[in-house]
């Protein structure tokens, strides 16, 4: 079964991180910059919220388009699901598509290990069924008294 563990090897361990007390406007710019759509957000070194895409446009929506002087705090989800690196892909889709979550901390413990995106899911999951696939034809290849064409050719 494939596990986050294995996920967060493929993708790398690059980290975006932010505090409570960072400017929406800095949040914004880092996400843009980085080409990230959450940051993780940290005080005294323990999660303490997921910022996204969509929290930022609800607020630049309810605030006509300016980011004013607002905190990172005032804005993130504080109370983020979190996954282990032990945790499954299933369950991982599962909460993803019941919380509604793009991206899902990964801690192990209280150490953050990274971040597992939606993104992150489904190019697992296809690199997974391609090597699935690719197994299995292998596997029916070599299947026991199968003859190839050249084989056949020759008992003809």
């Amino acid at each position: 079964m494939l596990k986050v563990s294995e996920i967060l090897r493929v993708k790398g361990h690059t980290l975006y991180t932010a505090t409570p007390d960072t400017s929406i406007l800095q949040a914004l710019e880092t996400m843009s910059e980085q080409d990230i759509g959450s940051l993780v957000i940290m005080e005294h070194g323990e999660l303490v919220g997921m910022l996204t895409f969509r929290e930022i446009i609800r607020h630049l929506h309810d605030n006509h388009g300016v980011t004013g002087p607002n905190t990172v705090r005032s804005i993130m989800d504080d109370a983020p699901v979190s996954v282990t690196p032990n945790t499954g892909a299933d369950e991982v889709q599962r909460l993803m598509l019941d919380k509604h979550a793009r991206y899902m901390p990964v801690m192990d413990g209280p150490v953050l290990q990274g971040v597992i995106s939606f993104y992150d899911m489904a190019q697992a999951i296809v690199a997974a069924q391609q090597f699935e696939n690719t197994m299995l034809k292998a596997y029916i290849r070599d299947w026991p008294g199968d003859h190839t064409d050249s084989e056949a050719r020759e008992h003809s």
